[in-house]
């Protein structure tokens, strides 16, 4: 039996909710942050909240053990090392290496053995260079190859600003990353080893009789619900710092780079996290499978198929305008069977006036067959009238 369809023009941009206010939101002044390079990122979206020159190139010091830790972390995962594994200490890890002197360090000693558990603590807590590169030669060989590696792991995590030549940090020209950048490594860091990141939450760590507090300030910080992640500091770096927080259930990273004390790397880090909270909440606009609309579906079985988002629609916006989203979609064009679950079918875009603010593609929600020849035959001819 022939399908009865109905020849209609397809709707371009139908508005799938949409809840104005009756008078405009109040704009939150942005903060005044006295740094080089900021940026403030809300961990669940990946969104920026507020940012300056984060893409501008810096030295990060030894915000570089992030990356350090990171691949620490994912080769314990993998198996290829042991939490347990004594790890030998070489000259060239020394903490009495003459290119140590003045550094942070764990105070390893040459040709003793460390654990990889300890190393990392000491890289995390510490900030130790020495317990960097014995961890370095210990996944990679050399100091140099694992800083191949870094560049690697950069590269797939999407760092495409950064560039590493060692796992400590120290100075070198070329060793260089962004705001932007790091904020990517901070939020990869937290999702992918939940369990590792808990280490950046202590506050102290003792080592062969030795006794380090955590350089992070904002630990001590219970208001903002800071736990962890990073600091850094360099003659060319200035002071700097890479923070997550949790507060009601949202979390939020922090990204300071170049101020002129371990006070304002603090208090810049503050002043941007106590903005985000407080001002900006997530908004789960759609769920994930969910139809927002039945779409006409030419030559097949069936008449119609729901789309939707393949992904929960979750965005981050000021608690003052969140009641002004809206979302829209577009579809690519006539859907022809067969059409596959999963299958991207348009565009989903919400906007806050003018301004688009994520854009999600558009998937159907059940595959759809194709018809028999004579459905075929007769949507055929009912588009060529239509087209």
């Amino acid at each position: 039996m022939m399908k009865h369809k109905f020849l209609s023009v397809m709707i371009i941009g139908v508005v799938l909710f949409l809840a104005t206010a009756s008078v405009q939101a109040i704009q939150p002044a942005k903060p005044s942050v006295d740094a080089s390079s900021w940026l403030l990122m809300d961990y669940e979206t990946g969104q920026i909240i507020l940012e300056q020159n984060a893409d501008e190139q810096l030295p990060p010091a030894s915000l570089t053990k992030m990356m350090t830790s990171y691949i620490i972390a994912d080769q314990l995962h993998r198996g290829n090392i042991k939490s347990d594994d004594k790890v030998l200490i070489s000259e060239n890890a020394w903490a009495q290496n003459p290119k140590l002197k003045g550094s942070s360090l764990m105070f390893v000693e040459v040709n003793k053995y460390v654990t990889v558990e300890d190393l990392h603590r000491g890289i995390v807590i510490q900030s130790g260079n020495d317990a960097s590169i014995a961890m370095a030669e210990h996944i990679a060989g050399s100091e140099e190859a694992f800083a191949d590696l870094m560049n690697q792991y950069a590269k797939r995590l999407g760092m495409n600003s950064t560039f590493f030549m060692n796992s400590t940090g120290l100075p070198h020209e070329q060793h260089q990353t962004t705001a932007r950048d790091l904020a990517k490594l901070a939020r990869a860091l937290i999702k992918d080893f939940p369990e590792d990141y808990s280490m950046y939450a202590e506050r102290e760590f003792t080592y062969n009789g030795i006794t380090q507090q955590n350089r992070n300030e904002l630990l001590g910080d219970t208001t903002l619900g800071v736990d962890g992640i990073k600091t850094g500091h360099t003659e060319a770096a200035g002071y700097c710092l890479v923070s997550s927080a949790e507060k009601q259930g949202m979390r939020l990273i922090s990204v300071v780079m170049g101020t002129d004390s371990m006070g304002a790397r603090a208090g810049e880090s503050r002043k941007l996290l106590n903005y985000g909270f407080r001002f900006y909440t997530n908004v789960e606009a759609f769920a994930a499978g969910k139809a927002l609309k039945q779409a006409q579906v030419w030559k097949g079985e069936e008449e119609q198929v729901g789309v939707g988002l393949a992904q929960s629609a979750v965005l981050t916006v000021l608690k003052s305008e969140k009641d002004q989203l809206k979302a829209n979609y577009k579809l690519n064009g006539k859907l022809i069977a067969p059409i596959k679950k999963g299958q991207v079918v348009g565009e989903v875009y919400f906007h806050m006036g003018d301004t688009v603010v994520k854009r999600m593609p558009m998937v159907a929600l059940d595959a759809v067959e194709e018809a028999g020849f004579f459905g075929r035959m007769w949507d055929s001819m009912a588009l060529w009238f239509e087209d």
